[in-house]
């Protein structure tokens, strides 16, 4: 605690301004600065995020500063006789806009070239204009979907992938190395640049080229579309026009660039809650797809008609293995499924998704959860091996290598694509989903969050880790665990905790439960929010007939209801 103290301390002081002085003070005297400073914000599975305020743990200007300095001296140290540019674009959280100037000032004032989006992009983009524009960084400020209190800071290398050890190790110590009074805020306008109607043509048609089956029905879709209030809309509605989709509603409640999101709790298309103003749209408009994007376009929901012909919320394993479904099937229908071609998916991705790339004869590869696994194995494999598709459990999907982070806008592109390529061979995207669960097997998923706050909080999950990883249970819901894979640790024990093997992947604080049913149960702390997460997935042999598809759901239900209550009763 005198730590924390000593550190919050600091702020009361020159170089910070008077008004941070006093509001730390503030914090001081009312015995509130705890939360504020326990901590130093460290780059986790998607970047630096945390609640806007003071503090070393908070969002601001100096933990920003501080965060570009440390970025500037790390590019210049990494391309010491090259000049440097470095590409930005925000979202439309409170504060983005400035403080993606903030940024480009620091940046700029180290000497460094900046090129700035003219306007909100969503994230996706920055990762476009990172190759694009052959910089040597990029940043995008965004705290993706978290509630409105959060913002973040993305930063990208050169391959237009966010960073993975050991650069982004390097790149901490560079921040942590950096003393506010060595920050250099003064911008240098002259090496400011900002994108124009150029760089999104460029990007747009970079996704158009994505389409792997020519369809010619696309005026018969009817697509609902809500932004829920973020970079979405810039560019996702121009998209579809020019792939010829006419019909096109969004939903203008949500459609303004707001960071408060005043007609949602939680901007995120994960949500059923966030979904409800544009599912009650479509279906007064008798719509066949509903869209929903995160303030910074990278994740995707998707909503679709049934059987029944009413409006079902996909989830992200759902949409997942529909859109590697789609591309694999057109395009070994069209002679043109490469040999050496490759999928990439999370450890907590459903393994429904390794036996569709299976099915086709297409290797899967595995990674850590976070986006920037996959993004590295692209950049592994470039030139030995072609990359067809990757997805994660929480809503994140990419085709094609232009972009290196989860895209939504072309996610959406191609799920609409797909369901004009069932539409012509008189199925719906819905029965696509129940061919894949009769061809190749039935899964289910869920996930459980416990949000735990502040500095206990951090506390709090630390200590369940460490029990659960001290004493892995032997049973869970009846189940025998067979095995136990520790990614802390590096290794695979049997049910009578012998190491058997060691994995292969980095280091991370991750659990993971094999069942003897096949069913998969994994714990992980998020790396964005201060919550831990229980992964269930349960696993019944393929679909018989169309008709035991609500009868074998629920027993799947079932199952997982089983696992998270003996997750809670360890």
């Amino acid at each position: 605690m005198n730590n924390i103290l000593d550190k919050a301390q600091t702020w009361t002081k020159a170089p910070f301004d008077q008004e941070t002085q006093q509001a730390v003070q503030k914090l001081i005297d009312e015995n509130q600065y705890q939360d504020a400073f326990y901590t130093d914000l460290e780059f986790g599975t998607g970047g630096l995020r945390g609640i806007m305020g003071l503090g070393t743990a908070r969002i601001n200007a100096y933990t920003l500063g501080q965060t570009t300095q440390g970025l500037a001296n790390y590019l210049q140290a990494k391309y010491p006789n090259a000049p440097i540019k470095v590409a930005i674009c925000y979202d439309s959280r409170n504060n983005s806009a400035h403080f993606a100037d903030l940024v480009s000032s620091v940046l700029s004032a180290n000497g460094i070239a900046v090129l700035c989006s003219q306007a909100v992009r969503p994230t996706p983009m920055l990762s476009f204009l990172v190759r694009h524009e052959n910089a040597q960084a990029g940043i995008v400020i965004t705290a993706s979907h978290n509630p409105k209190e959060y913002n973040g800071y993305k930063v990208y290398a050169s391959d237009g992938a966010q960073m993975v050890p050991p650069d982004d190790k390097i790149l901490i110590q560079a921040v942590r190395a950096v003393k506010t009074e060595n920050i250099a805020w003064q911008k240098n306008a002259n090496l400011i640049q900002y994108t124009d109607a150029s760089h999104d043509e460029a990007y747009l048609a970079s996704i158009l080229n994505l389409c792997p089956v020519e369809t010619n029905s696309k005026k018969d879709i009817k697509i609902t579309y809500t932004p829920l209030h973020g970079s979405g809309i810039t560019l996702l509605p121009k998209l579809l026009a020019k792939a010829g989709f006419t019909h096109l509603d969004i939903v203008q409640a949500q459609a303004d660039l707001n960071g408060d999101f005043p007609t949602v709790s939680y901007p995120n298309p994960e949500e059923t809650e966030a979904m409800k103003m544009a599912l009650l749209q479509a279906e007064k408009n008798q719509s066949d797809l509903v869209f929903g994007t995160d303030p910074d376009a990278d994740r995707l929901g998707v909503a679709v008609r049934n059987k029944e012909g009413n409006l079902e919320l996909l989830n992200g394993n759902q949409i997942a293995c529909l859109l590697a479904y789609y591309i694999l099937s057109s395009k070994r229908e069209a002679g043109n499924l490469p040999e050496n071609g490759f999928l990439c998916k999370t450890i907590v991705t459903t393994e429904l998704l390794t036996e569709i790339a299976h099915y086709f004869g297409v290797e899967m590869v595995q990674t850590l959860t976070g986006f920037k696994w996959i993004a590295e194995q692209i950049r592994l494999r470039e030139g030995k091996q072609i990359y067809l598709f990757g997805g994660e459990e929480s809503y994140g999907y990419l085709t094609g290598d232009k972009v290196r982070d989860k895209d939504a806008l072309s996610s959406a592109f191609l799920f609409a694509e797909m369901a004009v390529w069932a539409k012509e061979q008189g199925k719906t995207v819905y029965d696509l989903l129940l061919e894949i669960y009769q061809k190749i097997g039935f899964f289910w998923e869920d996930l459980v969050s416990l949000t735990l706050q502040g500095q206990e909080g951090a506390k709090e999950i630390q200590e369940m880790m460490q029990k659960m990883r001290q004493n892995p249970p032997k049973v869970l819901a009846g189940e025998t665990v067979l095995q136990t894979k520790d990614y802390q640790n590096q290794t695979v024990l049997d049910e009578n905790g012998q190491i058997t093997a060691h994995l292969n992947l980095p280091k991370s604080d991750v659990l993971q439960f094999i069942l003897q049913d096949g069913s998969v149960l994994t714990v992980r702390p998020s790396g964005t929010e201060p919550k831990i997460k229980f992964y269930c997935s349960a696993k019944l042999g393929k679909l018989v007939a169309v008709t035991d598809y609500k009868n074998n759901q629920e027993i799947l239900l079932q199952k997982i209801k089983n696992f998270i209550s003996s997750f809670r009763n360890l």
